[in-house]
This record gives C-alpha cells, structure tokens and sequence, in this order.
C-alpha cells in the first residue's frame, strides 16, 4: 500500500493562486450583492414591462407579448396631440418649482428663527411645528378646500402652491443643521456687522447646500406627485396637472388604452428621477448633520 503523497510547491502556490482569483472575483460580502441584485430585478422588472407596454396596443397587452411592439408612434400622437400631456407637465413644472423654492426659502427663515432668535414661546412653537410633522394633508384638506373657495382661489394657480409653501419638515431640518453651526460663526458676523439677513445670505446659505438640495428633492418629488388636492380644488382641465392628466389616458373611445397609458406614466416619472440624478450627492450627505464642519 503506498502511502499519501504530500502537495508539492508548485501545487501550493497554484491553489494560492486561485484562492487570490477566487477572492479578487468574489466580493466579501457577497450575500449583500446577491440581496441587492435580486432587489434591482425585482424593481426593475415592472419598469421594463411598462417601457414595452408603451409601445404596444390593445391587442398586443391583451396577448401578453414581452417584446416591443410597434404602436410607439400611435400612443405619443394620442399622449401629447389629443390628450395634451405637455400641458399638464407644464402645470406640474411650475407648481412644483414654486412649491419648491418657496419651501426651502421660509424653512431657511424658520430654522433661522428658531436658532438665533430669542422671542417669547419660541420652544412651543417649535413643539406645535413637530406636532405638525404628524399630521398628514388629509386631516385638514376638507377644511382647506372650503376656505380657497371661500376666498375665491379655486381653479388658481395660488390653490396649488400657496396652501403648500411652509414645512414643518423643512423647518426641522434647517433647525437642526444650523444648531449645528458653531456659535463662533454668529458672533463673528455680528462683530462684522451684519444683520440676520446678510448672516444668512453671505454665511448660512454657502455651507448649507447639501441641506437645500436634500430638502429641494425631497419637497420637488412629494409636489410633483400631488394627486388628491389638485384633484379636488381645480376643475378647469386647462389648470389639471400631470397626475391628474393621467386618468385621461386611461380611457379611450371604447375602452382602456394601456399603451398611451403607460407612455404617460413613463414620462411623468422622468423628472423626479432626473432631479434625484442630478442631487443625489446633496440628498445622500444632506442628512448628516454633525458639528464637523
């Protein structure tokens, strides 16, 4: 019986060898890349579907083909020429830049407030902004409504953004980004002599713009996708914006059109994706609010 043969060095270095490839090719973590991707497919998956139901009729949703289809042109002319999605993006563009400036400019004054000023009830006033925080628009939306038509606002484009200008979200997170500021930066502003203002412009704003553009894709997304207070103060179509535009495209002469559809719902989702694109560095480092500076 001949006995066992020990690995010679070149076998070794060979199998350390792969070990090295084997290590370089697959990650550490590699559950984490398995989880994620099975994420992205599943996330991904129902988009890609609605990319090719938008080229396709009727006939070709109803038979369940999985490839593009041909009816492209057909659906874009039904979209934008009979059904005028252009005019309700642009509805959605201008209450959603208004919205979203006009937010980010009084949670600057708000956090500015609660942090640098002394007045009187200021920490209850800050409590009911937090209380707020818990409130959804559903709670007072039947009484919102009967007051812009009291004051004759309906079917305005004051309806649309003016009810929507303050954030108790806004103001907490400016609030809580400048108590992060060291106090020296104040003070020295004040020896300069500066007033509230100027400290805001010149200082504040320049080393809070990952703060600004976390809240301005934050506040731009929730105000593009505003459906049930557009829906219920505006009944001029002329005014409708594009989430309402959308229900009508889900009717044609006879039935359902998914085709035109889903070309709508693709394209109305193409702004909030491109505004998270381009701020996604200040959303991500937004929210990291420390004291280092």
């Amino acid at each position: 019986m001949t006995g066992l043969t020990h690995p010679t060095a070149s076998t070794q270095a060979n199998v350390s060898s792969l070990r090295r490839t084997l290590r370089a090719w697959i990650p550490k973590r590699w559950y984490a890349h398995i989880i994620l991707s099975i994420s992205c497919f599943v996330l991904g998956v129902p988009l890609f579907y609605s990319i090719i139901v938008a080229t396709q009729n009727n006939s070709d949703v109803y038979s369940y083909q999985f490839t593009f289809g041909d009816s492209l042109r057909e659906n874009w002319t039904m979209v934008f020429e009979m059904r005028g999605l252009h005019n309700y993006m642009l509805n959605s563009v201008i209450m959603t830049v208004a919205i979203t400036v006009g937010k980010t400019v009084f949670s600057l004054l708000a956090g500015l407030a609660f942090v640098y000023f002394r007045f009187p009830g200021k920490w209850l006033v800050f409590g009911f902004v937090l209380i707020t925080l818990m409130m959804p628009t559903e709670v007072f939306i039947i009484a919102l409504f009967r007051y812009i038509n009291r004051i004759g606002w309906a079917n305005t484009y004051l309806a649309l953004i003016v009810p929507f200008l303050a954030s108790a979200t806004g103001a907490f997170l400016f609030r809580q980004h400048f108590a992060s500021i060291p106090a020296e930066l104040s003070e020295a502003a004040q020896l300069d002599g500066a007033n509230p203002l100027q400290f805001l412009l010149r200082v504040l704003i320049p080393i809070s713009w990952n703060t600004i553009g976390a809240l301005a894709v934050v506040q731009s997304i929730y105000a593009w996708n505003m459906y049930t207070w557009p829906n219920m103060i505006i009944s001029d179509p002329s005014l409708d914006v594009v989430q309402v535009g959308l229900n009508a495209l889900r009717t044609g002469d006879a039935s359902t059109q998914y085709g035109p559809l889903m070309l709508g719902a693709v394209i109305a989702s193409l702004p909030p994706v491109i505004i998270f694109i381009l701020l996604q560095k200040q959303f991500m480092s937004g929210f990291t609010l420390t004291r280092d500076k």
